[in-house]
């Protein structure tokens, strides 16, 4: 089996992989009929014997009689199937004393069929739990953040009016719709092999233009049903926002109704998510997250972005989606202070009000070194709040009301949580 690592997705590198070996190929012949094998000389102990027209009959006869080309002459995938389980049908009396030399004409002709079925080996491996899952101080870890809460949000809805209003006078900007028309023309007597090319037709020119007319009369839209599927609001307090807001900001739904929708409901449901996070309480209750979770997705996963084997994390191998993650993984597999991590699976998560929210790390530091023993981070390549959508602000607001709740009702040492950009901001927090 080869491996290879590249740069690029298997499906790209496969399918550049195969068009170069189909390119290397390209020049030999294709056609495996009577005027290729005509002519040619076979080299034998006694000296070159010339492949006579009768000869190449003959030979012909044979591929076709033992399906070993397809209609089009070519050397079919059954021809390279026997050949590799060595039960070729025997060649005509003729040609019999030439085998070797015939077969090796016949290999000489390009064959779809012999290009390789490529496999991503790397996708064929599992990466199980290792002893750091079975540590004390993991144990210890996960019984501290395995509860799970129940929220409640107390809001008046005036107050969401009010935001809302103020949030889309002064943000919403709907994108104008557009158009390109491209101009082009057929060559003249175009072959069928220019068209599978794609060298028929030549673009001459393109130019993207505004729509100058109205789209409002043309289709009909279900304004508020479509505001109201988007944002899990009421007909009634939609309809107050939108009387709310001014008489040009609204005119814009004129201009590209889609966009007018998909911005409307992304603005207000980010003024949603910071008024409920405002309002929100937690309350712990008796079910836990299953211990299950870190075994229950068994399946064969993609190695790419694994990294080295690590020391101690609960897995061999970690997944990560960025630069900020990989350097975080590597600071703290190397520091002594620490003791255990995990990536949190998918399967731990806190509810809020605006979609369930799954923490990045859980960290056991080693005790008497740090302040905070116990550690759940988040790792943002910005630490600006500026640059994180509202959605993701509130629900990070959310966790830290979770994880206060869990610190203030669990006679247990505490667990921090904060959100980090880098390894060096994390350890500003626990020392």
């Amino acid at each position: 089996m080869l491996t290879v690592v590249t740069s690029e997705s298997y499906t790209a590198f496969v399918t550049a992989l195969q068009r170069d070996i189909s390119e290397s190929l390209s020049a030999r012949p294709r056609i495996a009929d009577e005027k290729y094998f005509t002519g040619k000389l076979l080299k034998t102990a006694s000296g070159e014997v010339e492949i006579t027209p009768a000869l190449a009959k003959q030979l012909y006869k044979y591929l076709l009689k033992n399906d070993y080309t397809d209609a089009d002459d070519k050397i079919a995938e059954a021809y390279h199937t026997a050949k590799q389980a060595g039960t070729l049908a025997a060649l005509p009396p003729e040609l019999a004393a030439y085998t070797d030399q015939i077969f090796q004409l016949i290999d000489s002709v390009f064959s779809d069929a012999q290009l390789p079925p490529l496999d991503n080996g790397r996708n064929h491996k599992t990466n199980p739990l290792n002893a750091n899952f079975d540590r004390h101080e993991f144990q210890a870890l996960w019984e501290r953040i395995n509860h799970k809460a129940a929220y409640a949000v107390d809001f008046k809805t005036p107050e969401l009016v009010s935001k809302c209003v103020k949030a889309l006078d002064e943000g919403l900007h709907v994108s104008p719709l557009l158009y390109t028309v491209a101009t082009g023309s057929q060559a003249v007597d175009v072959t069928y092999e220019q068209l599978q090319s794609g060298d028929g037709f030549t673009l001459e020119s393109t130019a993207t233009e505004k729509l100058r007319t109205s789209v409002y009369s043309a289709v009909k839209y279900d304004l508020m049903g479509k505001l109201a599927e988007a944002t899990q609001l009421t007909r009634s307090t939609l309809a107050t926002i939108l009387q709310g807001i001014r008489a040009d900001v609204f005119s814009q739904y004129k201009t590209n109704p889609e966009d007018f929708i998909a911005s409307v409901s992304r603005l207000i449901n980010e003024q949603k998510a910071t008024v409920i996070v405002e309002h929100l309480t937690y309350d712990t209750i008796a079910d836990t997250h299953s211990i299950d979770i870190f075994t229950k997705d068994k399946r064969q996963i993609d190695m790419t972005k694994a990294g080295k084997t690590l020391n101690k994390h609960i897995y061999d191998y970690v997944f990560t989606d960025s630069d900020t993650e990989r350097a975080f993984v590597k600071e703290l597999d190397t520091d002594p202070a620490v003791v255990v991590y995990a990536k949190l699976p998918k399967g731990f998560f806190i509810p809020t009000p605006v979609g369930n929210y799954n923490p990045d790390w859980a960290i056991a530091f080693q005790e008497g070194t740090v302040k905070h023993v116990y550690f759940v981070a988040e790792t943002k390549g910005s630490m600006s709040s500026m640059q994180l959508r509202e959605i993701e602000k509130a629900r990070i607001d959310c966790a830290r009301k979770f994880f206060a709740k869990l610190n203030q009702d669990l006679p247990l040492p505490p667990v921090r949580y904060e959100v980090v950009d880098s390894y060096a901001t994390l350890l500003t927090w626990v020392k």
